[in-house]
């Protein structure tokens, strides 16, 4: 990370401050991630009794509810509708046809093919090209189409993005990739790993989840949402099915692989010599999930028109199925205490503070708790769509998701701080704690969009991330809790969580969001910032 010049316009913190206790971070995880809510998960009872849970905090609290407007006024409840599709019962296949004859695989296996909630009934057969990454941007010097006809065909890309590209555009462009393809003409894509992603992800940790029913939120004319329709098929391969795809290449997969793994290698495409069909079949249903949102109104009057967002999502797994062997009794609901329990419990505490504050803050705070977080970001992406407030009047966010609180932090990541004042802000704000900003430690995790701040800068809006960083321990316990109890029922009460760790990232991030709040200047995006220019063009800029 780049160093941070801090602005002087800051507030210093009130002589009051609130106080952030271990037992009330405790009281409400272990709401949360009891049993009887059973994980959670979107379109669950027990996700409707925790979004419950939170709107009676709220109101308890004095805020004003921001959800749905009906017959009967405003809710705290924003209601989602959410398209959920599956495979049926016929396995999906994908087969490869060379001059040399055809090899079959079936999802699951070296193969794991999406589902497009769009094609019920997917048989799609086309040629394949190989277009390296699969990237374009002509700022960061990226056109791996250049060249290449893939209209009417299927891409084969690799997973990721060069090395030596910063890490959070680079996750930002491979998160796109489908909308490129589809701008050059493609019907489809397949992915493949490189070297370094297969660390970071291996095949086998990728089948665990390919049975997983695919979502996507339906907008209130009743159409459900998909960023990239003219693609009509996806999949992921293992190395049996590279091999077969790059049969009679110029260049075999492990050569591609080799120049990739070196820093800037950006793999030259070419058409390949062979094709594949596709088949799934897939049902669909509709299932309701709510975001839970709630405003305090800010005091100045010139300021109260503007908004901080401070958002947490509040679904998880839900109950994993169970398998052939397990016991009777083996657990197996994923209780989502960390993740993210724990960083409902933290805006929770932040709105007390904020409520109860004898100074209100400055400009008005939205307390979001989203749902469908697990599912791809959904009800932070339909929120930022559909918000309380015109978008435009929405200054900044700050996002609290899964704090690894089993140590006692001494250090904060800030996802995204490099391009904004925020990073700044934050640095500003919790440096009176003795607690400094690291750098993102985990770039090969592409973290920058996998949170829900993610969604509002696509919106425009200023946004970080905030984790508990790597120093005193960090770096180990959070080793031990991916490799772990991470999206496994292990993530429970039963782990050691140091909840004075707990009530301190409560007040970093109620300093944090009272200097958003309360600052003279909004955050803003810096100039000639990759993001800022992107999805904020025509917004005032801060010089770095």
């Amino acid at each position: 990370m780049t160093a941070l010049l801090l602005p002087a316009a800051l507030p210093a913190q009130s002589a009051a401050d609130p106080v952030f206790t271990p037992a009330a971070m405790r009281a409400h995880v272990e709401f949360l991630a009891d049993d009887l809510l059973k994980g959670r998960d979107t379109g669950s009872e027990g996700h409707e009794i925790a979004a419950r849970y939170v709107a009676s905090q709220f109101d308890a609290l004095g805020l004003k509810p921001a959800g749905d407007t009906d017959a009967n006024g405003v809710s705290w409840l924003q209601r989602i509708t959410f398209q959920k599709t599956e495979f049926g019962k016929t396995p999906a296949t994908l087969t490869v046809t060379s001059p040399a004859g055809a090899k079959s695989f079936t999802h699951a296996g070296d193969v794991i093919i999406g589902i497009n909630a769009d094609q019920p009934h997917l048989d799609v057969t086309a040629p394949l090209v190989f277009v390296g990454y699969g990237l374009e941007n002509a700022r960061l010097g990226l056109n791996d189409y250049a060249g290449l006809d893939v209209k009417g065909k299927i891409v084969v890309t690799l997973r990721g993005y060069p090395k030596g590209l910063p890490s959070e555009e680079g996750a930002h462009l491979s998160a796109t990739k489908g909308k490129i393809a589809e701008s050059h003409g493609a019907i489809g894509m397949i992915a493949l790993n490189t070297l370094q992603s297969a660390k970071a992800r291996p095949w086998a940790r990728m089948v665990q989840f390919a049975d997983e029913p695919d979502f996507t939120w339906v907008s209130p004319e009743g159409v459900p949402f998909n960023a990239a329709p003219g693609l009509r098929a996806a999949a992921m391969l293992n190395d049996p099915a590279a091999q077969a795809v790059f049969a009679g290449a110029p260049a075999t997969i492990a050569a591609i692989r080799k120049t990739a793994d070196k820093v800037g290698g950006k793999p030259k495409g070419f058409a390949l010599k062979t094709s594949v069909t596709i088949k799934a079949d897939t049902v669909s249903q509709r299932v309701s999930s709510p975001n839970v949102v709630a405003i305090l109104p800010g005091s100045d009057p010139k300021l109260k028109d503007e908004y901080v967002v401070l958002s947490a999502h509040l679904d998880h797994i839900g109950v994993s199925a169970a398998k052939p062997g397990d016991a009777a009794d083996k657990d197996r609901i994923n209780n989502g205490a960390l993740d993210n329990g724990a960083g409902i419990a933290t805006m929770l505490e932040v709105a007390r503070a904020m409520a109860q504050a004898p100074d209100k803050p400055r400009r008005s705070i939205i307390f979001l708790a989203s749902t469908a977080e697990e599912k791809g970001l959904l009800g932070a992406d339909y929120y930022a769509r559909h918000p309380s407030v015109p978008v435009r009047q929405i200054v900044g966010n700050v996002d609290l998701d899964m704090p690894l609180l089993l140590y006692p932090f001494t250090d904060l990541i800030a996802f995204g701080a490099d391009h904004s004042t925020l990073g700044p802000i934050v640095a500003k704000a919790v440096a009176p704690m003795g607690v400094k900003l690291s750098p993102d430690p985990m770039p090969q995790e592409s973290i920058f969009v996998r949170s829900d701040h993610y969604m509002f800068v696509k919106q425009g809006v200023p946004a970080v991330f905030l984790a508990t960083g790597y120093a005193n321990g960090g770096e180990k316990a959070w080793g031990d809790f991916l490799g772990g109890a991470y999206h496994h029922p292990g993530d429970d009460m039963t782990q050691k969580i140091d909840w004075a760790a707990g009530a301190r990232f409560a007040e970093a991030n109620y300093r944090i969001t009272r200097a958003m709040a309360d600052g003279d200047a909004p955050p803003r995006w810096f100039a000639k910032d990759f993001f800022g220019d992107l999805f904020a063009p025509q917004a005032e800029k801060a010089t770095r």
